[in-house]
């Protein structure tokens, strides 16, 4: 089934390569901006009471998809599914991103990790109680170092 998707804005970032993003946003205190285009700012109203949003994109410089990949935390080869690797059968990608501000339709964020000029697709609040589930598990990451972000940035 062919699906498509209308943008409801572009990033704006200092990354123009896939090589300049880093790897693990959330550590990142990069800043950018969202422009969402104005047939869709009305949809902003309220965003700015939210600290952190998930930002659904299009990753339109993924020329390429990968089944398998190798994660930068592991040497084997893993399902591209079990991983969050960038080049994916359909090039979407997600991102939480800390909410800084909003001047019209035009949201200031941190910890970004899109490349300048991402296609927006969607955005929605991030909710702690909704967004976390005890009990999680981690699959093939169990065991690996992982950075972990300290209390405050959260």
């Amino acid at each position: 089934m062919r699906v498509t998707y209308e943008s409801i804005g572009v990033a704006r970032s200092p990354f123009h390569t896939m090589a300049e993003t880093p790897r693990q946003p959330r550590v990142s205190d990069v800043e950018g901006t969202i422009e969402i285009d104005e047939a869709f700012a009305e949809g902003l109203k309220d965003i700015e009471g939210f600290s952190h949003i998930w930002v659904i994109f299009h990753a339109h410089r993924a020329d390429f998809h990968q089944l398998l990949v190798k994660p930068y935390l592991d040497d084997r080869l893993r399902g591209v599914f079990a991983c969050r690797a960038p080049r994916r059968p359909n090039p979407i990608g997600l991102s939480l991103l800390r909410l800084l501000g909003r001047e019209g339709s035009v949201l200031r964020v941190s910890g970004m990790d899109l490349l300048d000029g991402t296609p927006i697709l969607d955005i929605k609040p991030h909710v702690p109680e909704f967004d976390h589930e005890a009990g999680a598990r981690i699959g093939w990451l169990e065991g690996k170092e992982i950075e972990r972000l300290d209390e405050e940035r959260d």
